[in-house]
């Protein structure tokens, strides 16, 4: 089910145990060495001398500004990251200044999101407010939404909403310091000292937070210590108060479902609390509302569904538990003798299909990687890192995947037929079809007027897992036992409840009617979900599993015996190891179990009645115990590579070619997703003086683009037009009438410019402010031309009036003052 794709991250694993020399060989590269490189610099020697080919974390752009820097190497420019700020909003017996949501809110004003992106990120990035940022498909969806925000640095207002929310909770300030009951108001940052950036970016708010009066205790740490004092924490204890976040992606999506329930409701656990329920827990209903109904299609038009987008935005930026401050381009940097690179409009350059597609000279590709092992390895509530996705997504297969330039939904190792009557018809479901109890423990039959809104018959093209075993119908089913097993709390004493998994889980299974195992390969699956893109329907009810359904089995029952657990949040509260498969010492766990399974000749309740003899589930155990005896892990799964090793003390994981001649994706698959056209803005000819209330006429040239949106707006921020015209020519003409222009207020007005391609989901953007006068003042025509940046390079092109600057620097002279 969709749950499997959203919880897995949409990765799944994969390993091999033999590797036979006559077998057609799936990669180009025998082999792939990640290599832990904390430092940049020495990383980008490594790779422009040889001896790192990649290097898969981004570098300082003034590390490339010259031409002795960028010999011999090629440089990427990646979207779909970003950094952003969780408050604690706690309340507690220690005073919380963030329990306020006017506090919180405040911090918008607080934070110079483009001193962030200018100074901190050299320009390669841009300031954003709220999840989507101008890169993704759904930012043209909310554009108008977050523009009356109006958000600008005005740390004078900041510290006077501060200011009168604390007054109105009783705190006084007192010889510059407020106080609450005569106790100091000490706010802790959570600051990470392992990125640059978001150190900076602690450093600056620090200094911020100071100056309007707080006590400043600064926590710096990495992802590992942030899994225990952050996330790991009762946010009542109050061991944090903010906290510097960055965020990586690992798929492009053009009907993002799930973004902004993990960004800002609590339902998805991903907000402070994470829904363990012996902590305090944010709590906000709306939220959860609107961000489950986008997640379970509850709608029955697209222009629905924008409603609910554009409400659960505002909602999740007026409450401000998180906000976000800017969207990165990231550089990648490669050696020049390495081809087949995949700069996914999401993951970037780390796409799970470079590795699967580079190409180079030798036998193995390096990899360099800022960190080598950060969290847990389990495809149920681990891999929550982008370091362990990265590994994870070439050593595993998943049924569905996201076009890496669309968005879109397409095949990997499933292919479907979608049946459905649209959102408010139903069709029946055969009496044969059956779905899992978790009261009764077995599967049953459904009801025999039971009906669904859509059908997907899926087709998998199964193959052997890296122990050498085969995939079957089994892990598929097992699959979908476990997500209704573990969605499901029947009672306070349910043991199969995890505080993450289960509620996300729970959204999903609400939606499942029944299945219909059609023959060894192929399913029916019934659920109550309707989308606009079938492609999106299937997404939803794909079920699929990136380990074999022993070992989940093995994990499951480590967990009921609480000896490991699923989550981060669940091991901290139930102090026991999250579980990594990777690690030997929970490898070995999960070998106990499979030992145990196979003395008591042991068959899942959810496998009983499938028609397999007594050797198949030997067989199974057998091979996967033996894997784990030999590879010292238990990370066993279906994709192009295995997991050789991991050597802790050397800092490097290994991971090998599954050549078997099972797999059913040779070498040179993935080899369209290398290039592609973007849309550009190649030149923009518009006046730099217009007089209010006549015709503004701007000329556009573009390349690669289906149509632009251009966004009209006042000297107050305040939005005058927004429309979009196709292109029909390179040139395209843009005339805002003479009653629109009329609405502007004198002094400086703001256009911002999107090309769209229907192809390529990822706009070129430009922006730009411009005079307004009563009278005509007589200034050249400005003509913006792109002649810096490279096709593959989506960039923000601003050019700014003489007049403009000068009475930018008055503004800011006056605002610091």
């Amino acid at each position: 089910m969709k749950i499997m794709l959203v919880i897995m991250l949409a990765f799944s694993v994969s390993s091999i145990m033999y590797n036979e020399s006559f077998a057609e060989k799936n990669t180009f590269f025998d082999s792939v060495k990640f290599i832990q490189y904390l430092d940049e610099n020495t990383a980008l020697e490594e790779v422009r001398n040889g001896n790192l080919d990649l290097y898969y974390y981004t570098i300082s752009p003034d590390r490339l500004e010259n031409k002795q820097n960028v010999e011999g190497l090629q440089i990427f420019d990646s979207t779909g990251g970003s950094y952003s700020i969780l408050m604690n909003p706690a309340e507690s017996e220690k005073f919380n200044p963030f329990s306020s949501q006017d506090i919180r809110f405040a911090l918008n004003y607080l934070v110079d999101r483009k001193l962030i992106v200018n100074e901190l990120m050299g320009g390669y990035g841009s300031p954003i407010i709220s999840y989507y940022g101008p890169s993704d498909p759904e930012y043209l969806t909310v554009v108008e939404q977050l523009e009356t925000f109006n958000f600008k640095y005005n740390p004078t207002l900041a510290e006077k909403i501060i200011s009168r929310a604390l007054e109105e909770k009783g705190a006084i300030k007192n010889n510059g310091k407020w106080e609450m009951k005569g106790i100091p108001i000490e706010i802790t940052i959570f600051i990470r000292s392992d990125d640059p950036v978001r150190k900076s970016i602690g450093e600056i708010l620090s200094v911020e937070l100071e100056k309007i009066g707080f006590s400043i205790k600064k926590d710096f740490g990495d992802l590992n210590k942030a899994f225990v004092v952050v996330y790991g924490s009762n946010p009542s204890d109050v061991k944090w108060n903010l906290y510097t976040e960055g965020w990586g992606r690992s798929a492009f999506v053009r009907y993002d479902s799930v973004g902004l329930g993990q960004m800002y409701s609590p339902w998805f656990s991903n907000m402070p609390g994470f829904n363990d329920p012996t902590y305090w827990n944010y709590k906000n209903d709306k939220l959860d509302t609107l961000t489950q109904k986008i997640y379970t299609g509850d709608f029955e038009t697209e222009e629905q569904r924008t409603e609910l987008i554009q409400e659960s935005v505002v909602e999740g930026v007026n409450e401000s538990v998180r906000i976000f401050l800017a969207s990165k381009i990231d550089q990648y940097v490669a050696n020049e003798k390495i081809s087949g690179v995949v700069n996914d409009f999401g993951a970037g350059v780390p796409s799970r299909f470079t590795p699967i597609n580079a190409k180079g000279n030798h036998d193995e590709l390096v990899i360099g990687v800022k960190q080598i092992y950060q969290g847990a390895w389990n495809p149920i509530m681990g891999l929550t890192d982008s370091y362990s996705r990265h590994i994870w997504g070439i050593i595993s297969d998943p049924a569905t995947f996201k076009h890496p330039f669309t968005g879109e939904t397409f095949p990997v190792r499933a292919t479907w037929e979608v049946k459905t009557k649209g959102p408010n018809e139903k069709i029946n479901i055969p009496q044969e079809a059956k779905i899992w109890s978790p009261v009764l423990q077995k599967w049953e039959n459904v009801d025999e007027d039971a009906q669904a809104t859509s059908r997907v018959t899926f087709d998998f093209k199964f193959s052997n897992w890296h122990n050498g075993e085969k995939m079957d119908m089994n892990d598929v089913l097992h699959s979908l036992y476990f997500t209704i097993e573990w969605g499901t709390q029947t009672d306070e004493n349910d043991k199969s409840f995890d505080t993450e998994f289960t509620p996300r889980a729970a959204q999903n299974i609400q939606t499942i009617k029944g299945i219909n195992q059609i023959d060894e390969d192929t399913i029916e699956v019934y659920v109550d979900y309707w989308h606009f893109d079938e492609g999106e329907i299937a997404d939803w009810a794909v079920l699929w599993s990136s380990v074999p359904w022993e070992i989940t089995s093995a994990m499951e029952n480590a967990v009921i015996d609480r000896k490991v657990s699923f989550s981060r949040s669940g091991a901290t509260s139930k102090n026991v190891n999250w579980i990594s498969l990777i690690i030997p010492n929970d490898a070995n766990t999960i070998k106990s179990y499979l030992q145990e399974f196979k003395e008591k000749k042991y068959i899942p309740e959810a496998l009983k009645g499938n028609n397999q003899d007594s050797e198949y589930y030997q067989n199974r155990y057998d091979s996967s115990i033996s894997w784990i005896q030999n590879k010292h892990h238990a990370v066993i799964s279906n994709g192009p590579f295995y997991l050789e090793s991991y050597s802790p003390e050397s800092r490097t994981i290994k991971v090998s070619a599954f050549d078997d001649d099972s797999y059913p994706f040779k070498k040179g698959e993935w080899e369209r997703f290398e290039n592609t056209e973007f849309p550009i803005i190649e030149k923009i000819d518009m006046k730099k003086s217009i007089q209010r209330g006549e015709e503004i006429t701007l000329t556009i040239e573009t390349k690669n683009s289906d149509s632009i949106l251009y966004f009209l707006t006042n000297n107050q921020g305040e939005k005058i037009i927004s429309k979009t015209q196709n292109v029909k020519e390179s040139n395209t003409v843009i005339k805002i009438p003479s009653e629109e222009s009329s609405k502007l207020g004198i002094g400086s007005s703001n256009i911002k410019i999107f090309a769209i391609s229907n192809s390529v989901l990822k706009p070129d953007f430009y922006e730009s402010s411009f005079i307004v006068t009563d009278n005509i003042v007589e200034l050249p025509i400005s003509s913006y031309e792109n002649t810096e940046f490279s096709e593959n390079e989506s960039t923000y092109w601003i050019w700014i009036a003489p007049i403009i600057v000068i009475l930018g620097i008055v503004v800011y002279l006056k605002r610091r003052n």
